[in-house]
């Protein structure tokens, strides 16, 4: 396995669903790499895992640490998903699965990789996830 990177990932929207932004910091030794994107109508809960998949595309290491301010994103990954491929991709309450389609490439992604996943509070001076929400919202404009 090569150097484990940190991500540090967020999303942002104005209007729910609305313009959305989401943004990614990869941190690799000394070395940052900050990468953002906008859909024009999205959701806040789509630009968190777009955040996650984009920066996991830039990625070659299976060794991360990605840190979300996201409890869906978190949840779904670890726990979540899990039953909702053992129940045809619905949840509990018997309804599809929001972004499926997000989900099963995030899962793709993070087949091949030890990822260790992180909760950050959100607006909670932590450096990157400010970096991150800043990026975020900036990609919406």
């Amino acid at each position: 396995m090569g150097k484990k990177i940190t991500i540090y990932t967020d999303g942002a929207c104005s209007g729910n669903p609305g313009k959305g932004g989401w943004a990614a910091v990869i941190i690799e030794d000394k070395n940052e790499k900050t990468i953002s994107g906008s859909e024009q109508l999205t959701t806040n809960n789509r630009m968190e895992l777009s955040a996650v998949i984009n920066a996991l595309r830039e990625v070659a290491s299976a060794e991360l640490d990605i840190y979300t301010d996201s409890k869906y994103v978190k949840n779904g990954i670890e726990s979540w998903i899990k039953n909702w491929k053992i129940n045809g991709w619905m949840t509990a309450a018997k309804q599809p699965v929001k972004n499926k389609d997000l989900w099963l490439e995030l899962d793709t992604l993070v087949s091949e990789k030890a990822i260790g996943w992180k909760w950050v509070k959100g607006h909670s001076n932590d450096h990157y996830n400010t970096i991150v929400d800043e990026a975020a919202r900036k990609a919406i404009s």
